[in-house]
């Protein structure tokens, strides 16, 4: 009897001893392989079984017993809980945190920054530049990239919403267009729905051709209804509505910084001093302020306005007294 009480006390000792020791191991964080300042990343596929991502774990760059892990895992009660994606696993992760980053699908996040007023070549450059995603899109010229949004004949430019995007490392630039492309649609269709009755606009897709000459135009926030209702009165009366960021965007990349009498007197689609009405597409990318101002006219007499070079503007009702603001705030005169 007392040896057999003995070997008992022996297996809860036992017993005890390892919980202890799994308890801690649990607990305590994973080392690196060098060099073990870095994180180390980890894609887990769709499917992938729990034995597998212990396997691409280690494989990953952590140095930790496969099968410890797995065995973990499976005691967890939560290894049917870990998901698919592109995770960091950082110095100090111990198995316990990376048991609950896995279940969280806490992947490791990059962002890319749409500004407002960017045309669509800064915003291929900045999708271009962006850390770990996927340029897919390099591969689609335009006209294939709409399309494939499900947006044949559409011009890209004005369509995708300024904001920043977050994404998963490895991500493709076309998930991230997609959204921006989504959440344009959205901004748009609030803005349009918020117009105001005589508004000089016939659909939503002036509203966003006018939206982004109104962001161009703008160097001071508060003035973008008057800027909008500036445009809105030139649009009733049949006044072409000669806005010097149109023909620049016209010049495209031949634009040095230097507009000249000759590029406004030149004629091209998106020249507003030789065109009557709005441009074929919009010019940029408006924001939300830009795409209420232009449905949101200020009720304003005024048909000019000049920048005070100061970021705001002067606004005029008659070209004598336009001639006059030109004068003082662009050339310096009494």
């Amino acid at each position: 009897m007392k040896g057999l009480f003995k070997g008992l006390v022996g297996l809860v000792v036992l017993a005890l001893t390892l919980a202890a020791a799994a308890y801690f191991w649990v607990k305590r964080p994973m080392p690196l392989r060098a060099p073990a300042a870095n994180p180390v990343d980890l894609s887990i596929e769709s499917g992938t079984s729990a034995k597998a991502i212990s396997q691409a774990v280690v494989d990953a760059g952590v140095e930790a017993s496969p099968t410890l892990l797995y065995a973990w895992f499976r005691l967890s009660g939560q290894s049917r809980q870990m998901r698919a994606g592109n995770y960091e696993i950082a110095p100090g992760t111990s198995p316990e945190r990376l048991l609950r980053m896995l279940v969280r699908g806490e992947e490791s996040l990059r962002t890319v920054t749409i500004v407002e007023g960017w045309n669509w070549r800064q915003v291929r450059q900045a999708l271009a530049k962006a850390e770990n995603l996927k340029p897919d899109s390099r591969a689609l010229d335009d006209a294939a990239l709409m399309a494939q949004f499900g947006r044949p004949g559409v011009a890209p430019e004005g369509r995708f919403y300024p904001d920043t995007y977050s994404y998963a490392k490895g991500s493709s630039d076309l998930a991230v267009l997609q959204r921006a492309l989504n959440s344009m649609d959205k901004h748009l269709q609030v803005a349009w729905q918020a117009r105001l009755p005589g508004v000089s606009l016939k659909s939503p897709e002036d509203a966003l051709i006018l939206a982004s000459i109104v962001e161009k135009e703008t160097g001071q926030g508060s003035d973008r209804p008057l800027i909008s209702g500036v445009f809105n009165n030139r649009m009733r009366i049949g006044m072409r509505l000669q806005t010097d960021p149109t023909v620049i965007y016209g010049l495209g990349e031949a634009f040095d910084g230097n507009l000249r009498r000759i590029h406004l007197q030149t004629d091209n689609p998106w020249n507003t001093y030789t065109r009557g009405g709005l441009p074929p597409t919009p010019i940029a990318m408006p924001g939300k302020a830009a795409l209420l101002a232009a449905v949101q006219p200020a009720k304003t007499q005024a048909l000019y306005f000049v920048a005070k070079g100061d970021g705001s503007s002067h606004f005029s009702a008659t070209l004598d007294e336009h001639n006059r603001a030109v004068n003082r705030y662009q050339r310096g005169l009494k």
